[in-house]
């Protein structure tokens, strides 16, 4: 077995101090940049892996963070996760990812995971049903939490997300606008904090308009491209005939759409629809998705550099941070039209 490369080796063949190696391969402000590119160099040359455990031993930092999402295959995530990266990497921290699926007991064995390898700490978008408790067992062990998308009643951590309630009262009030009076919502759950927050961002539109709300005219579930294909043969069902949609998301927007043009009728004409997230494929969907700007690259930007503060001893107050969501109006809504 080749033995391995040691610090004093990567010293010795630069001549400079064992300690000037240590400090340059963490990126040390204390050594030139290119002596520290130098001996990043000769490192990566002599085949110098950094030992991450013994550091952790030295420092109480494994430089491991994890993060835990509902599902990373919906593009939302997916932007979260991205800026999560980018501020982790600023760092030089690396991150576990898990995908719970709502499923508690697997988000419980996450966590209890990074507990075990000593995880610097964790930022999550918790399961549906996520006991206090759970979120105590990191906390008490020294593993702090950061919140994003959702919340967790009585816990009280940073949490970040946008503002759900008035980003919906944005897409209804664009419809209202355009003179649509019979306006369903698609989509969402209110077991979770962001589901509630988004329906009555819709009631609240309708009220303020002195629109009725028709509970009938809510299709509650579909978080996803094919449940919101699947809900257009109820949305237009509906005996109310329904001029335009809130979807819950973009993927509920675009499924839907589809749905209405299987169905021979045009998104954007015959049937106003608005998305919400508004992820890259919004805006080449046919017809272009109005939708409204959630503010998810903020969410993980912010979420991660509040940890990260956290971990050096100053962070943000605990509760709520919102992001202030913005309107991007496309195609797919137009002037009401009525059903025939």
């Amino acid at each position: 077995m080749a033995q391995k490369v040691k610090l004093s080796t990567i010293a010795e063949t630069l001549g400079v101090s064992t300690a000037t190696v240590s400090l340059a391969l963490r990126d040390s402000p204390l050594v030139a940049a290119t002596t520290r590119d130098r001996i990043k160099d000769q490192a990566r040359a002599l085949g110098y892996i950094y030992n991450r455990r013994a550091a952790s031993l030295r420092t109480s930092r494994s430089g491991i963070i994890g993060v835990v999402v509902h599902d990373i295959m919906n593009p939302f995530y997916g932007e979260i996760l991205k800026a999560i990266e980018s501020e982790l990497d600023r760092s030089q921290h690396t991150f576990i990812l898990s995908n719970h699926y709502d499923s508690v007991e697997k988000q419980r064995n996450f966590l209890e995971t990074m507990l075990q390898l000593g995880g610097d700490g964790i930022i999550i978008s918790p399961a549906i049903g996520t006991p206090p408790e759970d979120i105590g067992l990191a906390e008490d062990n020294g593993m702090p939490l950061v919140l994003v998308a959702r919340q967790i009643e009585g816990i009280i951590l940073p949490a970040y997300r946008g503002d759900d309630s008035y980003g919906i009262s944005l897409a209804t009030n664009h419809l209202i606008s355009l003179g649509h009076k019979v306006i369903a919502m698609i989509g969402g759950t209110d077991q979770t904090s962001t589901g509630r927050d988004r329906y009555q961002g819709y009631v609240n539109a309708l009220q303020k308009a002195g629109i009725a709300v028709d509970p009938e005219l809510r299709i509650p579930g579909p978080r996803t491209r094919e449940g919101g294909f699947e809900a257009a043969v109820h949305f237009l069902s509906l005996p109310q005939q329904p001029t335009a949609a809130v979807c819950w998301n973009d993927l509920v927007a675009i499924g839907l759409m589809n749905g209405i043009l299987r169905a021979g009728l045009v998104p954007g004409v015959d049937i106003s629809v608005t998305g919400y997230d508004d992820l890259e494929e919004a805006a080449i969907a046919t017809p272009a998705l109005t939708t409204v700007w959630n503010g998810q690259s903020e969410v993980g930007r912010m979420a991660a550099r509040a940890l990260l503060d956290r971990l050096a001893g100053s962070h943000e107050p605990d509760g709520l941070h919102l992001i202030k969501p913005e309107m991007r109006i496309r195609q797919s809504t137009g002037p009401m039209k009525p059903r025939k």
